[in-house]
């Protein structure tokens, strides 16, 4: 996914939060909600891709997602989660 040394480097654009790979939970119930039409961005658009692997920030408020393995650190593209 993505590799050791750029990880640390990463953080939340949003927040400076630092952010980890997502659990396979996570990311198992963020596609089933994608794929029922239900899961939408901070923008208010659905997802039309399938969720294969993300980040989440170190609060667990918000799903970043890996795309052909390259993070999408966009604010508008992060999937707000529940509170863990």
């Amino acid at each position: 996914m993505i590799d050791d040394f750029l990880l640390p480097l990463l953080c939340c654009p949003l927040s400076r939060q630092p952010i980890a790979p997502a659990p396979p939970d996570i990311v198992a119930r963020l596609e089933a909600a994608r794929a029922a039409g239900t899961l939408r961005n901070r923008a208010g658009q659905p997802l039309a891709e399938p969720i294969d692997a993300g980040l989440v920030r170190a609060d667990g408020t918000l799903f970043f997602p890996v795309r052909a393995g390259i993070p999408v650190l966009v604010a508008e593209e992060a999937v707000p989660l529940s509170p863990p």
